[in-house]
C-alpha cells in the first residue's frame, strides 16, 4: 500500500520575515517596527515542565516515557502516528509496501532529509538506506562494529525479541529497505512507529567509532527531527534549538527548553505563573486548583495505558505462584481508587491492557478476598515449613504518572491491606533513574511500574512486558504457553482467530499473576492558552513539531 501525503508545516519565520522585508521599500520606519514584532514573535521560547529526567539521548536504549518524550523531538522513524490518533502516517518512509503473507516490509525513503549539524557533528550527506541498516543492524547483531565498542542493551528491541524475528535486512538502494522477517507479524509496521527506533547517522556513529568514542552517541545526540540537541544540565533544565534544515519546515519555536520538576504540585504553580508553557501529566487532585484560570486550559484524553505491581519472579517468597495470588486479593482496590483517582474516571484493571483493545477478556475479574488470602499464605507456609510472618520490600513509584498519581501513599494503603493477612511491608523508593536501574537488576520484590502506547493493539502490551524475550533471565515473567499463544496471534492474519488466541493468553496471565494490574487511567495535561498546535497523543506522550506560542 501508499502511504499518505504528509500534513502541512507552519511556515518558516525566516520567510515570514522576508516577506514583509519585501514591502518595506520606502518605509522604512513602520517597516522597522513591523519587522522587530515578527522576529519577536518567532523567536518566544517554549518551556515544558517535564515529570523527571531523561536516562540519556538514544532513543534505543531506554523505554520510559520520561525519555521517550525527549528522544522523539530529535529523532524520526521512518513512520509516525498522524497527531491524536493511532493511524500511521509518512514520516522518514514516504511509502512502504506488505508482502501478503505479513513477512516482507519495503520502505521508500525520503530524500533530501538533513541530520542535524551540531558543534560535535557536521553531516556531509544526507539521510539515506545506509542509516537505516546501521539503526536496526545495532539492535540485531552484538558483533556489529559499533556493538562492540559500546556494548549496549536494548531494551524495547529485545523486549520485542527483533533479534529473533528478523531474518535479515536489504538495503535495495539508496532510498529503499527491505525487512524480512521469520515468521509472519502483522503487527510489525507499527514498530517503526515507537520512539525506539529513531534513525541515527551512520556517519555520525562512525566518526565517533574512529574517535574512539562510541558511547558518546547517548548524550550528544543527532537526528532528523524539528528540534536538535544543546545543552542538558542534569535534573535541572534540557535545552534544544530548532534544526533549521528540517525536512518539514523551520519550527516557530526557535528554543525548546524542558524544565525538569518532579513534583506535581510545583509543575501545577509554574504553569499557572506562566513559567512553563505545556506541564507533563497532573493527577486528579491538581486539576481542581487550575479550574477557572484564565490563562490555562486542561487537554484530556483516555489513554491507552495501565500501571500494575511487578513481581521479582525469581525471589522468595513471590516466586510462588500462591503467595502472589494472596497479595493480589488481599488489596482493597474500591477503597485505594477513591482516594487515589477522586474524580472517578480511572478504571480498575483486570487483565494486561485496556478493555478498549481488541481481544480483551472480559471473562476475567479481579477479586477482594482478604480471608482467602490467608488461607492461601497459610498453605504455602504449611508446604514449605515456613515459619512467621512473610516479609516482602514494595517499592513506590518516586514520580507522579496519570495511572499512579501517588506511589507512596498506594504504597502505604497496600502494606495496610498486607498486614491484615500476615505479611510485613517494606517500602523503599529511590531516585527515578535508580529506581528504573535496581529493578531492571531484580533487586526487588514488588515494584510500580507502568506501560503506554498509541496503538490499541493487544500485542503492544503483551510481548515487550510479559513475553521470555523480555524476561531479563527470569526476574520478568516467562511462560512458554503464553509465549506460543503470543507468537501464533502475530501471525495469524484471521483477526477472530488472532483476538481468541490473545484472551487465551490473558488467561493464562490471569492465572499466574506476574502483575498485580492497578489502573487504566485518563491523562490531563495543561497548558497555557497561548500554546498553538499541540494536540495530546493516546499514550499521553508530547510531541512539540508545530507547536509555538
Amino acid at each position: 500500500m501508499s502511504a499518505p501525503g504528509r500534513k502541512p508545516r507552519p511556515r518558516d519565520p525566516a520567510t515570514m520575515i522576508s516577506r514583509v522585508s519585501s514591502r518595506c521599500l520606502g518605509r522604512l520606519a513602520t517597516c522597522v517596527l513591523i519587522l522587530s514584532a515578527t522576529a519577536a514573535l518567532a523567536a518566544k521560547p517554549l518551556v515544558y515542565c517535564a515529570d523527571a529526567s531523561p536516562e540519556g539521548f538514544d532513543p534505543a536504549l531506554w523505554d520510559s516515557s520520561s525519555t521517550g518524550n525527549v528522544t522523539s523531538q530529535i529523532f524520526q522513524g521512518l513512520v509516525s502516528f498522524k497527531r491524536g490518533t493511532a493511524v500511521l502516517e509518512p514520516a522518514l518512509a514516504t511509502a512502504w509496501t506488505v508482502s501478503p503473507d505479513a513477512k516482507s516490509f519495503t520502505f521508500t525513503l525520503r530524500r533530501d532529509v538533513a541530520f542535524h549539524t551540531t558543534p560535535y557533528f557536521t553531516p556531509t550527506r544526507a539521510f539515506n538506506a545506509d542509516d537505516v541498516l546501521f539503526t536496526f543492524t545495532r539492535f540485531v547483531d552484538p558483533q556489529q562494529p559499533f556493538n562492540r565498542a559500546f556494548p549496549a542493551t536494548y531494551v524495547y528491541p529485545q523486549s520485542l525479541g527483533l533479534a529473533q524475528m528478523i531474518a535479515g535486512i536489504d538495503r535495495v538502494g539508496d532510498h529503499e529497505v527491505r525487512f524480512r522477517l521469520h515468521k509472519a507479524n502483522v503487527n510489525f509496521l507499527g514498530y517503526f512507529a515507537s520512539s525506539f527506533a529513531g534513525i541515527h547517522s551512520a556517519e555520525y556513529a562512525a566518526q565517533l567509532l574512529a574517535q574512539g568514542r562510541a558511547s558518546a552517541i547517548n548524550n550528544q545526540p543527532v537526528g532528523t527531527g524539528p528540534f536538535r540537541f544543546k545543552s542538558y544540565r542534569k535534573d535541572d533544565v534540557l535545552r534544544m534549538t530548532a534544526h533549521p534544515g528540517y525536512w518539514g519546515g523551520v519550527q516557530r519555536t526557535e528554543r525548546l527548553v524542558y524544565a525538569i520538576s518532579r513534583e506535581p504540585n510545583v509543575r501545577v504553580q509554574k504553569v499557572s505563573r506562566g513559567e512553563c508553557h505545556v506541564a507533563a501529566a497532573i493527577r486528579d487532585v491538581d486539576i481542581t486548583a487550575l479550574a477557572g484560570h484564565p490563562q490555562v486550559v486542561v487537554q484530556k484524553i483516555q489513554a491507552l495505558n495501565i500501571s500494575y505491581l511487578a513481581f521479582n519472579l525469581k525471589k522468595p517468597p513471590v516466586d510462588r505462584r500462591e503467595v502472589r495470588e494472596a497479595l493480589d486479593i488481599a488489596i482493597d482496590r474500591n477503597a485505594l481508587f477513591k482516594v487515589l483517582f477522586p474524580r472517578g474516571d480511572a478504571l480498575q484493571a483486570v487483565s494486561a491492557f485496556p478493555p478498549a483493545v481488541p481481544g480483551y477478556n472480559r471473562t476475567l475479574k479481579n477479586e477482594y478476598d482478604p480471608e482467602r488470602a490467608k488461607r492461601l499464605l497459610a498453605d504455602v507456609a504449611g508446604k514449605a515449613g515456613l515459619k512467621g510472618e512473610l516479609e516482602v520490600d514494595l517499592w513506590a513509584l518516586p514520580i507522579s504518572r496519570p495511572t499512579n498519581p501517588n506511589g507512596q501513599l498506594m504504597a502505604q494503603m497496600i502494606q495496610a491491606d498486607w498486614a491484615k493477612i500476615g505479611v510485613k511491608t517494606r517500602i523503599l523508593t529511590y531516585e527515578w533513574g535508580e529506581y528504573l536501574k535496581r529493578a531492571n537488576a531484580g533487586e526487588h520484590h514488588v515494584y510500580m511500574s507502568g506501560w503506554s502506547t498509541d496503538l490499541a493493539a493487544a500485542d503492544e502490551f503483551l510481548t515487550p512486558n510479559l513475553t521470555c524475550a523480555a524476561s531479563r533471565g527470569g526476574i520478568k515473567f516467562c511462560n512458554a504457553e503464553f509465549d506460543a499463544l503470543v507468537e501464533a496471534a502475530r501471525a495469524e492474519v484471521n483477526e477472530p482467530k488472532r483476538l481468541a488466541m490473545f484472551e487465551q493468553a490473558q488467561a493464562i496471565f490471569k492465572r499466574e499473576r506476574p502483575w498485580i494490574t492497578m489502573a487504566h487511567s485518563s491523562v490531563y495535561i495543561p497548558l497555557r492558552r497561548d500554546v498553538q498546535g499541540f494536540v495530546m497523543a493516546p499514550n499521553g506522550s508530547v510531541d512539540f513539531e508545530g507547536v509555538y506560542r
